[in-house]
């Protein structure tokens, strides 16, 4: 059974920075794509990033580029999302996700599998 644990999330000042990671178990990962989302209150769940566990190629939304970095170790079966100079509008519960492909997809719906997320607070 896959599972997907985020930790890391918590409450930065503006500007600031924070590590969240994801440590999946339950099956083999080198054929599936990680992906990072975030759901802030009223909104919808929206792509921040992903990551080929193959290869690591990484993929980012427009609203966090050059800010945000995904990384994976392997041999501890675990996602990283770098966040750099945080935003008020990056507060939201951040979510880590898998999906069987090799090819990063923003869909909410096209992931797999889900973790049960982390509260990120960016306060002004």
């Amino acid at each position: 059974q896959v599972q997907l644990v985020e930790s890391g999330g918590g409450l930065v000042q503006a500007g600031g920075s924070l590590r969240l990671s994801c440590a999946a178990s339950g099956r083999t990962f080198s054929a599936y794509v990680m992906g990072w989302f975030r759901q802030a209150p009223g909104k919808e769940r929206e792509f921040v990033g992903g990551i080929r566990w193959s290869g690591g190629s990484t993929y980012y939304a427009d609203s966090v580029k050059g800010r945000f970095t995904i990384s994976r170790d392997n041999a501890k079966n675990t996602v990283y999302l770098q966040m750099n100079s945080l935003k008020p509008e990056d507060t939201a519960v951040y979510y880590c996700a898998a999906r069987r492909s090799i090819v990063v997809i923003t869909a909410v719906r096209e992931y797999d599998y889900w973790g049960q997320g982390t509260q990120v607070t960016v306060s002004s």
